[in-house]
């Protein structure tokens, strides 16, 4: 079934902060889990999330860095995950389940921008490895956690998905690398997750959805050289962030919202931005947004699943 993407009027925009759009939702008893929220936007949605009342899971790479962040934050646990290891991820995901608890929220944010020329694992390339097949393998494995009253997974892809369409013939870059078009394969597999998930999940109550969080400063940004980042328009020669930038709690609103908000259940596989559904693109233009076809269509992302099934060795929903 096609994805059909088209604003429902959710009442927020761009500027919403993640706390407006959990202002009168009330998440007492739900747990979330949500990778990376130690940092950048990650961070920002936990603080909104417990301050909502949720119990939050923080997986992480770095898990003293994490406690450290999250030092304070009532309702916050730290385990250990790093998305790049595939035993590891089922390790951390059998803990998880022996506990028997059930989670309601998914949110795959953690991620990489502008790897150099890396492969891990069998030979993969890095942000496909660590964005995209280390979220599917995670919520593969969690499948018997996902709450069976009704599941949300959001997947945070970008505005990147606009630099590549999954390389069919050459996700790994076998031949020739570029880190954009790296980073960009990666957010359009984040977004055609959401899409099959969705169709394979909401039968059962698991609904899923992709967004776009907008353009932010983050140490996501970490590895782009200065006189890059300047070049690109990000920041100014006095390192002062671009118009139409967003600060870290309005960038982790949409993820935030799509986890929550009750309207959108009639619209799983969807591509969200600032707090509703994402028009289709129009232009270019990755700080105006929308999403372009590639990261929507139902057989790219029946034939990504299948891929990912055949690399990762996982299938809990076909």
């Amino acid at each position: 079934m096609a994805i059909t993407q088209h604003k429902i009027g959710s009442g927020f925009g761009a500027h919403s902060t993640a706390d407006d759009v959990l202002a009168g939702i009330d998440l007492s008893g739900k747990t979330v889990l949500i990778t990376g929220g130690y940092s950048g936007l990650g961070l920002e949605a936990t603080r909104a999330l417990v301050r909502a009342g949720a119990h939050v899971v923080v997986p992480a790479r770095r898990p003293a860095v994490a406690e450290e962040a999250l030092r304070g934050i009532p309702r916050t646990e730290v385990r250990r995950l790093d998305l790049a290891d595939l035993a590891g991820v089922a390790a951390f995901s059998d803990r998880f389940l022996q506990t028997g608890r059930l989670i309601d929220i998914v949110i795959a944010n953690a991620g990489v921008m502008a790897y150099p020329d890396k492969h891990i694992g069998p030979g993969w390339e890095a942000h496909f490895a660590i964005n995209h097949l280390g979220h599917y393998a995670l919520v593969n494995h969690l499948r018997p956690a996902l709450s069976p009253t009704g599941a949300r997974v959001v997947s945070v892809a970008s505005a990147g998905h606009f630099l590549s369409d999954i390389r069919w013939d050459d996700p790994h870059f076998r031949d020739g690398y570029d880190h954009w078009l790296a980073y960009g394969q990666s957010k359009t597999a984040n977004a055609l997750f959401a899409v099959h998930l969705d169709a394979l999940g909401a039968s059962d109550g698991v609904r899923a959805f992709a967004v776009h969080p907008g353009s932010i400063l983050t140490p996501l940004q970490r590895r782009i050289p200065r006189d890059e980042q300047i070049a690109l328009g990000w920041i100014d020669r006095d390192g002062r962030q671009a118009d139409g930038f967003k600060t870290p709690a309005q960038g982790a609103a949409t993820a935030v919202w799509a986890a929550t908000a009750p309207r959108l259940g009639a619209y799983g596989g969807a591509y969200c931005q600032d707090c509703d559904i994402a028009e289709m693109a129009t232009t270019d233009d990755m700080l105006i947004g929308g999403v372009k076809p590639w990261a929507i269509d139902p057989a790219s992302a029946s034939r990504l699943w299948t891929l990912s099934a055949e690399l990762t060795g996982l299938d809990a929903f076909s």
